[in-house]
């Protein structure tokens, strides 16, 4: 064993056992049979004194060859073990909120995946001042110091294939830090993948009301309106509304499509009932119009509205308790738990989003076009764009317009990819692809794809793995 040893270090080759084992889960409760593969829980110290927790599950397969991916979930201030134990991890909890069943996609199957709690104040990372104040920049930053200090703890993985993936405010996310990655050649970046992600305030904005119309949350007359007062000749204008009557239809709009009951993460499921939930994400950015009291048309329904909103000084609720966490609060408040994971009992309750994060975070960035670009044309980088065509909060439409506005090469036009069902090709959405990026939807499911569409979200992320065509 020695020799050998030996003979791996002076080649540069890392010995096999150089993952830390005092962060390995060896016994991790709601299991009714341990894993198969090796996962581990800890901390990750980036700059400042901030501390990250991460959860690592290697491949199912081999962890030597598959490559290393990087998850990260939005909010801002939302923690990525919702990723792991809701859409793609290895194990997935159940509404009892004490046991686990494994996930037949599991993205680990294939990868090995790396769910990473940030910025500090998220989940179970922290601060050692409990400075919990951040910006894009610095979250990027700090991103990346983890992921350096992941690498010093784990060496035999610096060779891997690495991808960087994320959802919703990972839009703003996983392009930062993929640009801080690529000043570092010991990484071994290959892409990066976004599904339903923030990629431009205007955009999403924008589109918003043309997604709700075409599915059903605004009527006619409500069309008719906004047609009539913000469309001229050059088209629609929902940003930059000219006159009280445009700002007035739009806010209407925006009011009635902002239902309290209507599942904004999935327009066509059902609305659950459990911890009263907040848009994030793309939706927090969407705003509202208070333009004071007038009428602007007769009719006693319309100028009764008019009325309602104009007392209003303060932006309409985006308040949607349609999303039930509690299963995640329970499980990984547990003691059993925490103790598992290596959380120590100091930190406080673990919770799905940080209220004082997402409240005080910085939004730096209102469009990633430039990052985009520089990702594509100088790093040469490949890019999956995903999204769930049922998502109303990042909405599909908005982020076709914005690759759209990249001005890229197009090599495929528009069409349907399939994916295998037993012995039968189904539909599982429309890509396009053009030099280096995959624009592609998934077809009835919302915005955490994995979730609603487990079996296609696992065909269309091997697909990106492997760079095979959709």
């Amino acid at each position: 064993m020695l020799p050998l040893l030996l003979c791996a270090l002076f080649l540069g080759v890392p010995p096999a056992y150089a993952a830390p084992e005092a962060d390995q889960v060896s016994d991790l409760p709601g299991l009714n049979t341990q894993a198969s593969f090796r996962q581990f829980s800890g901390f990750l110290n980036a700059s400042g004194g901030k501390h990250f927790h991460y959860w690592f599950v290697e491949c199912q397969t081999d962890p030597s060859s598959c490559p290393l991916v990087l998850w990260l979930n939005g909010g801002p201030g939302c923690s990525s073990l919702a990723g792991f134990l809701t859409e793609h991890g290895p194990f997935l909890i159940k509404p009892d909120g004490k046991t686990l069943k494994d996930n037949r996609y599991s993205w680990n199957k294939i990868a090995n995946v790396l769910y990473l709690e940030s910025p500090a104040g998220v989940g179970f990372s922290y601060s050692d001042d409990k400075n919990y104040v951040i910006g894009d920049a610095q979250t990027a930053r700090d991103n990346y110091q983890a992921l350096k200090d992941f690498f010093h703890l784990f060496p035999e993985f610096t060779i891997n294939d690495f991808y960087i993936t994320g959802e919703s405010y990972g839009g703003f996310y996983v392009p930062a830090l993929a640009l801080e990655v690529a000043k570092d050649r010991t990484i071994n970046l290959k892409g990066i993948a976004i599904g339903n992600g923030i990629t431009d305030y205007k955009l999403n904005d924008h589109s918003f009301i043309y997604f709700a119309y075409y599915h059903g949350l605004l009527d006619i007359k409500t069309w008719s309106r906004l047609e009539f007062f913000c469309c001229k000749e050059k088209g629609c204008d929902f940003l930059n509304p000219k006159g009280l009557a445009c700002r007035i239809a739009i806010n209407l709009a925006y009011s009635k499509a902002h239902n309290s009951k209507l599942n904004m993460y999935n327009i066509y499921q059902p609305c659950v009932e459990g911890e009263p939930g907040e848009i994030r994400d793309c939706g927090d950015h969407i705003k509202a119009y208070h333009p004071g009291t007038m009428s602007i048309e007769s009719h006693a329904e319309f100028s009764q509205k008019l009325r309602e909103i104009s007392r209003l000084n303060k932006p309409i609720s985006l308040g949607v308790p349609c999303v039930n966490n509690t299963d995640l609060s329970t499980y990984l408040n547990t003691p059993e738990v925490r103790s598992a994971l290596h959380i120590p009992n100091e930190l406080p309750r673990w919770e799905i989003c940080n209220e004082k994060v997402f409240r005080n975070f910085e939004r730096e960035v209102e469009s990633a076009h430039d990052q985009y670009l520089e990702l594509l044309n100088k790093k040469k980088y490949r890019i999956l764009v995903y999204s769930g065509d049922m998502d109303l909060a990042c909405n599909f439409l908005g982020i076709e317009w914005f690759v759209y506005d990249l001005d890229l090469e197009e090599e495929k036009s528009y069409h349907p990819w399939m994916y295998k069902e037993g012995k039968v090709s189904q539909i599982g959405g429309y890509a396009k692809q053009y030099t280096n990026l995959t624009l592609l939807t998934v077809k009835g499911a919302g915005h955490m794809v994995p979730t609603d569409k487990p079996l296609e979200a696992f065909q269309m992320f091997k697909r990106f793995i492997n760079n095979d065509a959709f």
